[in-house]
C-alpha cells in the first residue's frame, strides 16, 4: 500500500473526451497515480484539494478556461504557485497574450498539443518530476 503513496499525482484538465482518456491512459500506465477534470473550475477544486505533483492544462474549456484556472491557482498559496504546469494546447504559441501569460505564470510549459506524441510527453512529464 506504501507504494501507491509514492507514485506522484498527475492531474489532467481537458475537455476534450477522448484525448483526456487517451492521456489518463498513456499516464497511468507509466506508474502515475492521475485524475481528471473536465473544465477549470472543476481542475481548480481538484487542485487545491489533491495538490498534484504536475497538472497537465487546456486552455479552452467551459466554465472556466485554462488561463483562468492557473491564474487563480498561481495566487492560491506557495503550494500553487510552485506547481509545475503544462498547457496542452492548439492554440498558437505565438499569440502575445499566450506568451505574456506563459512568461508570467512560471513554471508553466506550453505544448502544441497536435504536434507532440503521447510518448514524447510522457518522457517530458518524468523529466520535470525527476527534478521535483
Amino acid at each position: 500500500m506504501a507504494q501507491l503513496e509514492d507514485k506522484k499525482l498527475i492531474l489532467v484538465v481537458e475537455d476534450e473526451e477522448l484525448y483526456m482518456s487517451s492521456l489518463v491512459e498513456k499516464i497511468s500506465k507509466e506508474g502515475f497515480n492521475v485524475i481528471s477534470a473536465k473544465n477549470g473550475e472543476e481542475g481548480l477544486a481538484a487542485a487545491i484539494k489533491d495538490h498534484p505533483d504536475l497538472i497537465l492544462l487546456d486552455l479552452l474549456m467551459p466554465k472556466v478556461d485554462g488561463m483562468t484556472m492557473l491564474g487563480q491557482l498561481r495566487s492560491y498559496n506557495q503550494w500553487g504557485k510552485k506547481v509545475p504546469v503544462y498547457i496542452l494546447t492548439a492554440l498558437s504559441s505565438s499569440d502575445e497574450k499566450i506568451l505574456q501569460f506563459v512568461d508570467e505564470l512560471t513554471p508553466v510549459y506550453y505544448i502544441d498539443k497536435s504536434k507532440i506524441k503521447l510518448s514524447d510527453l510522457i518522457e517530458k512529464i518524468k523529466d520535470t518530476l525527476s527534478q521535483n
